[in-house]
């Protein structure tokens, strides 16, 4: 049986970026038995919206402290000029319509972009400068599609499926949004949609235990693969490569606390050993197999 996910995101929203320690979780213990849909929130138009609400780069890299304990890597050096995200949204719509199945790589390689470099997500360069590390993705042909009728008529669904959370659990538990007129889902509510019809949300950003007894009530007989023992044997698990906290979420224990200076260590020997890439992200790292020439998320 499979278990559909609706994924709100966006790629400037930093929960969702932080989301990815749990959310790799999910894709471990579960693989093949959820099928993901990814739909663009489309936060903002104009980076004039941002700055309304009294946003500033230096107040924007500052605000990163607070989300630094979910152990996804930043940069903190203040970006030139806010911006805003649509055009890194209709990328990723833009890449589903063009390779479907590199769309999730894209979405990270775009939130990397904005977490852990000094780009901005409405600069053609930038998109094209981290599209072009996906790899069998042409970055050029994507960033060139971004304001074509199709892609913009594709965003704008996505952006009206977003902007439905009126009346919904989500709302109910405070995990909704409204900031352009409508509620909204906000990044990175999950909703799940059962073999048997239910259908139960997990809104806004959540811990791990919590999609997993949505889970567990919507199909208990999936099959649920436990921690991995060893990282090596995750990095191999995923078509990306992973950062310091997502291995040490996939190798924790229920209920467990990650332990990750002691997971970084292993990495580091594996490393040593030849088995697993080391690039520099932010103040942190990404890891993949060493045989992998996509040394990138």
């Amino acid at each position: 049986m499979v278990i559909g996910i609706t994924h709100f995101t966006d790629p400037g929203c930093p929960w969702a970026y932080s989301a990815w320690p749990a959310h790799t979780t999910l894709r471990w213990r579960y693989g093949e038995q959820l099928r993901w849909t990814l739909v663009m929130v489309g936060l903002t138009e104009d980076a004039g919206q941002y700055a309304a609400r009294g946003y500033t780069p230096t107040r924007s890299a500052i605000g990163y402290e607070r989300f630094r304990r979910f152990g996804m890597p930043f940069q903190i050096t203040p970006k030139a000029r806010l911006s805003a995200t649509s055009p890194a949204c209709r990328a990723i719509v833009a890449t589903r319509l063009t390779a479907p199945a590199l769309e999730e790589t894209a979405l990270r390689v775009l939130q990397f972009a904005q977490f852990t470099t000094t780009g901005t997500l409405d600069d053609p360069g930038t998109l094209r400068s981290a599209l072009a590390g996906v790899e069998r993705l042409d970055a050029d042909a994507v960033v060139g599609r971004i304001d074509d009728s199709e892609v913009v008529a594709a965003y704008e669904s996505d952006r009206a499926r977003a902007r439905a959370a009126a009346g919904s659990p989500t709302e109910f538990q405070g995990r909704a949004a409204n900031t352009d007129g409508a509620v909204r889902y906000t990044a990175p509510s999950l909703v799940f949609d059962g073999p048997d019809g239910q259908r139960l949300e997990a809104g806004g950003f959540q811990p791990i235990e919590a999609y997993d007894v949505v889970i567990a009530n919507l199909d208990p007989t999936l099959e649920r693969r436990p921690p991995a023992g060893d990282p090596v044997e995750v990095l191999s698990a995923f078509p990306y490569a992973l950062t310091t906290a997502e291995v040490a979420a996939v190798m924790t224990e229920h209920l467990g606390v990650p332990d990750v200076p002691a997971v970084e260590a292993a990495l580091i020997s594996a490393t040593g050993e030849g088995h697993v890439g080391r690039r520099p992200a932010g103040d942190g790292s990404l890891w993949s197999l060493a045989r992998d020439p996509q040394h990138l998320a």
